[in-house]
């Protein structure tokens, strides 16, 4: 296994700055795709990053968890206080930074731990891509946090909710670390009527990831001048809806 984690980061990097490779790359994809259907996190990290990911022992109850626990506890219920910002947030996606935020805060107001966002490997800060918060304990021993949220009705969703994308100067694995996933669950309102009700912790070095081969483009590469051959006007004619079509109707420009 380890050794088509090394596999698929080698592609994913000669592919990137080689195009004549790209056809190798697909035909590559195509014939393993049964092999790289599912991979044990710790495989695809420490293959990537050069990392291992550490599995949780039996000290981390008391020196971990219990105290990861209660700031938690006082995240969601600061949460939800009604004076709190996150009640003015517009969509249910923008609230992830204010959970970060704020368990950010709490973890560093526990003696001896300290928590920020993960720096990437050439050292600037990022917010985006995985993990969210670097949270170093008094031991030395680094733990990953990545805050998600969902609602009851989703938590068995089959829908894409994690993902990893393995890159080699925005990569902000850079520890050998524990890692874990915050699921925060809410009641799936806004503003006052928002309510976080609950939260678990995942140890990822017991989760296995799904590999999909994807190429993607976001709008700016869809709009492209050569590539949009016709659109309409500005503002669109106005038509009697009760009216047979015509071939003048096709478009404004014509």
């Amino acid at each position: 296994m380890k050794s088509i984690g090394i596999l698929i980061f080698s592609l994913v990097s000669t592919v990137a700055q080689t195009a004549p490779s790209s056809k190798q790359a697909i035909e590559w994809l195509l014939q393993n795709d049964q092999v790289l259907a599912k991979m044990p996190l710790p495989v695809v990290i420490q293959s990537a990053t050069g990392h291992r990911v550490l599995p949780l022992d039996a000290a981390s109850e008391a020196l971990l968890l219990l105290p990861l626990s209660e700031a938690l506890n006082r995240t969601l219920a600061r949460l939800n206080d009604p004076t709190h910002a996150i009640h003015q947030i517009g969509r249910i996606n923008e609230a992830s930074r204010e959970i970060e935020n704020l368990l950010t805060a709490e973890l560093n107001r526990i003696p001896g731990w300290s928590a920020a966002p993960p720096l990437t490997a050439i050292g600037t800060a990022q917010r985006s891509g995985y993990p969210d918060i670097r949270l170093k304990l008094p031991t030395g021993k680094i733990v990953y946090l990545d805050p998600k949220l969902m609602t009851l009705e989703n938590r068995e969703s089959s829908l894409r909710t994690f993902y990893y994308e393995p890159k080699r100067e925005t990569n902000k694995i850079n520890d050998d670390a524990i890692h874990l996933l915050v699921g925060v669950q809410h009641n799936g309102k806004l503003g006052a009527d928002l309510r976080l009700t609950a939260w678990e912790l995942v140890d990822l070095s017991q989760v296995i990831l799904e590999f999909k081969p994807e190429f993607q483009a976001s709008n700016r590469d869809l709009y492209r001048p050569n590539s949009v051959i016709k659109s309409s006007a500005s503002s669109p004619p106005k038509l009697n809806p009760d009216e047979a079509w015509k071939p003048g109707h096709a478009s404004a420009e014509d």
